[in-house]
């Protein structure tokens, strides 16, 4: 049986997390799979993305990986990292895309024009480099990762939810956003932790030994 199963729609960043999970999970069957059958058997699953949301659902639903995605969110340890937060969510702005309306919210795109520093300065979109996040939760993936370590951001939407008792984690830029979901089974970042240095091999190490409570 496959340990972690690293799902694959060809629309994520899958050498860069196949490498760190095999790093730090030595002892660990990790593959990348588009195989729904290898997705289901799989003790873990990790759901990466990048790019534009509309192409993600389209080329999941194209893979025929969606049912699986959906079955693994709601069963056993499950990760999302970037487009894989988003994609849990009602809907999107980008294509106004239907997600797999797991979880609710909408992602939203940074209001470009307010897009200011309190001095006034331009900030960029999309959001991209290092930036802090601000645990709001004790959770077993933050085991060991200072409350405010900072973890790399590439992306130019994000996480708009009703329910607070979502939120995992916040960043600031230049207001507070959500960056990270919990919920039972389901652990999600808008950050790459496989370009996080430390910080994201902890996190991607929590996760390999997580047994949530259903």
């Amino acid at each position: 049986m496959t340990d972690i199963a690293i799902v694959d729609y060809g629309m994520g960043n899958l050498r860069s997390v196949h490498k760190a999970l095999e790093h730090i999970a030595p002892d660990s069957t990790v593959v990348v799979t588009s195989d729904p059958a290898v997705v289901n058997k799989a003790s873990r699953v990790v759901v990466p993305g990048q790019g534009a949301m509309p192409n993600c659902m389209s080329e999941l639903k194209a893979c025929g990986l969606q049912d699986a995605v959906i079955r693994a969110a709601h069963s056993k340890p499950f990760l999302g990292i970037c487009i894989g937060l988003q994609m849990l969510f009602e809907e999107s702005e980008e294509g106004h895309v239907k997600g797999l309306d797991i979880l609710p919210g909408r992602v939203i795109h940074f209001p470009v024009k307010t897009m200011t520093t309190p001095e006034g300065l331009k900030l960029k979109v999309p959001h991209m480099g290092w930036n802090q996040v601000c645990q709001t939760v004790n959770h077993p993936l933050w085991k060991d990762i200072a409350k405010d370590a900072r973890f790399y951001f590439v992306h130019s939407y994000y996480v708009d939810t009703p329910d607070t008792a979502l939120i995992a984690a916040q960043t600031h830029y230049p207001f507070a956003f959500t960056c990270a979901v919990a919920k039972d089974n389901i652990f999600a970042v808008q950050f790459h932790p496989e370009k996080s240095h430390i910080a994201g091999l902890t996190l991607l190490r929590n996760f390999a030994t997580w047994s949530p409570g259903f």
